[in-house]
């Protein structure tokens, strides 16, 4: 089983039993949270195989929220990152051989329900920090691009790998991971994530199936490259793996951020 599959079984264990047990401390109001966060975007996938703390690019995103308690909220969330990979510098030899590459923007917007593990103070609990989980679902775009002698190119408009028809960049994404939170002053915290996403998808580097019958062929003359097999001796054979085995890329977010909380008076009496 994937490490991303086990964490998501893991924390929805972890989920259920804490929510139960909380229900029975639930003391106070709905309030409305609004948030941004900054940080790293990460990749595992066709070109990174073994690091799931692979961080190669930036993020941004901001959130509204709405919390039932201290306990339990649902946000809508929207992330902004970029991701990157280059076999080129791998320490793997036949990856540095195989010499793909790519960039990918990410955008994401997802529904996240948050659970605080601690009686947290906002909402009319007793804790200023409390680490927490969340999950939900959420829609990504992505468009995987290659720059070549100083002009970028859109892969998954290039049929790589020989596609019939292009492939969907708009799919359904699972996100899922942990925090911790503190409410340093009033209503406003500080908080910081990490979070996976498995998306409905393999093509986030444009590396999937295998090497197709006809070359991607860009540019002209000396300074043409072959898009689908870059390597200097052209080790890809049609029909021949590309890329590893797995049904699909796994994206992640690392991110520390800054909310502010609506709270009313009412949320404090009792």
């Amino acid at each position: 089983m994937a490490p991303g599959k086990q964490l998501l079984i893991i924390l929805f264990l972890i989920f259920s039993w804490e929510f139960v047990h909380a229900q029975r401390e639930v003391i106070g109001q709905p309030s409305w949270e609004v948030g941004g966060m900054a940080g790293g975007a990460g990749y595992m996938g066709d070109l990174n195989q073994e690091n799931p703390l692979y961080i190669s690019g930036l993020s941004g995103g901001l959130y509204v929220k709405r919390n039932f308690n201290q306990y339990l909220g649902v946000r809508l969330n929207y992330t902004f990152g970029q991701i990157k990979a280059d076999d080129s510098y791998s320490s793997n030899e036949q990856f540095r051989e195989r010499n793909l590459r790519f960039k990918t923007s990410l955008n994401e917007l997802s529904g996240l329900i948050d659970f605080n593990f601690f009686n947290f103070s906002i909402g009319g609990g007793t804790r200023q920090f409390t680490p927490y989980l969340f999950t939900g679902v959420g829609l990504l775009m992505f468009k995987p691009t290659v720059k070549v002698n100083g002009e970028r190119y859109r892969l998954d408009k290039l049929k790589t790998e020989g596609q019939e028809k292009d492939y969907n960049n708009k799919v359904l994404t699972i996100p899922y991971g942990v925090g911790l939170r503190y409410n340093y002053k009033g209503t406003w915290s500080v908080f910081t994530e990490l979070g996976y996403r498995t998306p409905t998808t393999d093509y986030i580097d444009d590396v999937s199936g295998r090497y197709p019958v006809n070359p991607v062929l860009v540019g002209d003359g000396p300074s043409q490259v072959d898009l689908s097999d870059p390597s200097r001796y052209h080790i890809g054979h049609s029909g021949t793996q590309r890329g590893d085995f797995r049904k699909r890329d796994t994206y992640l977010f690392v991110s520390v951020g800054i909310s502010f909380t609506f709270v009313s008076s009412k949320c404090y009496s009792f």
